[in-house]
């Protein structure tokens, strides 16, 4: 199981030692009271990234590399100048959008890139960009062919105002190959490191939109999507209307309906059955709580097919904890846990979800949990 657990909070970032008695240690803050978005560990070199939203002040990246005791700051993805054209464009769509503005708004994912090669991340962006730096972060490039399709222009802000890529995965059998999950734009596949780009949303149903375009792949909303690391044919959604899985590489999906509900924000999937895994449902639209007040964690062993419910650990109800996207993740072990809520409870567990052990009850709001 992993040692290490990773918390990046509206007030910092949080790094836990495992104290071998089925405890935690919190080590003293990084970046205290700094708005962290997101958390990275690079197993390639061991360097830890952190991305922060710092408001007036921008987005900042900071590396530390490792066996180094201090960070350093490394560049952020920058936008290129927006076209004359398209920042004449002020009057909104038939559903009311605007143009996406072309500069960036925060960091809301960062994946290192395949095992064989050293220094590539991958960063996804709002307002809906996808970048590529080949030397750790120290320069960023836009990738221009995802970002010039013209299906980008319908995309639409999924909780934010803009558009974003919260979601990168890349298939472990073969780096050029890159997953990415856009809110609300749906899923997009490259099989050559960029280079083209398809959507691959077949299956899912937005509910949101009028009858006869419920369909359409680029008006998805998907709030989280992983892939398995042993079967990456095999991918989960949490999307804003139910759960969806694909068993063919997210060529087509098929939808899933759990209880308490099928909203949500966060899914893990267990790293070697595919059939496995972690939701935490929520009442949807207007109220983003936990159904009735009672906040559990959701378990399938058998592809979406059957649900348990978990909550021994958790609070009792009424309780009003929302997990959000990266707040939810799982370890190589495929049987410890880590959640942290937006009010401030950070949760493990170490028998693949049935149980929870409080961790502290008073941090700041989580953004994102991660092992490393």
């Amino acid at each position: 199981m992993s040692d290490r657990l990773l918390v990046a909070t509206r007030k910092g970032l949080f790094v836990l030692q495992a104290d071998g008695a089925g405890g935690w240690t919190i080590g003293e803050p990084e970046f205290v009271g700094e708005p962290v978005s997101m958390v990275m560990p690079d197993a390639r070199d061991g360097s830890l990234y952190a991305a922060l939203n710092l408001g007036h002040f921008g987005v900042k990246l900071h590396r530390r590399r490792a066996g180094m005791a201090d960070w350093e700051e490394c560049a952020v993805p920058v936008y290129p100048p927006q076209p004359a054209e398209d920042i004449q464009a002020k009057e909104p769509d038939a559903l009311g959008r605007l143009p996406a503005p072309w500069s960036l708004q925060q960091i809301w994912s960062l994946e290192p890139g395949g095992a064989d090669e050293p220094g590539v991340l991958w960063a996804g962006t709002i307002p809906g960009g996808l970048f590529r730096s080949a030397d750790g972060g120290d320069t960023w490039g836009l990738n221009r062919a995802l970002w010039d399709r013209p299906e980008r222009r319908e995309w639409a802000g999924g909780g934010y105002d803009a558009p974003g890529i919260h979601s990168v995965m890349v298939d472990p059998r073969d780096s050029q190959h890159v997953t990415v999950g856009v809110s609300c734009g749906g899923v997009w596949q490259t099989g050559d490191g960029g280079a083209t780009w398809r959507i691959t949303a077949e299956g899912m149903e937005a509910d949101y939109m009028p009858p006869e375009r419920r369909g359409e792949p680029n008006a998805q909303d998907p709030h989280r999507v992983v892939q398995c690391a042993a079967n990456p044919d095999v991918l989960w959604t949490q999307h804003h209307c139910a759960i969806f899985r694909s068993t063919d590489g997210a060529a087509h999906w098929q939808r899933i309906e759990a209880q308490p509900s099928s909203f949500g924000f966060a899914v893990a999937v267990h790293p070697r059955e595919p059939d496995t895994a972690w939701f935490v449902p929520a009442q949807k639209d207007q109220y983003r709580v936990p159904v009735d007040g009672q906040f559990v964690v959701t378990r399938t062993r058998d592809g979406g097919r059957t649900f348990e419910r978990f909550s021994n650990g958790l609070p009792a109800a009424p309780a009003y904890d929302i997990v959000y996207r990266h707040g939810l993740d799982i370890d190589d072990s495929g049987t410890r846990l880590a959640m942290g809520s937006t009010t401030g409870a950070l949760w493990t567990s170490d028998d693949g979800g049935e149980n929870w052990q409080l961790v502290s009850a008073h941090l700041p709001p989580v953004y994102c949990v991660r092992f490393g």
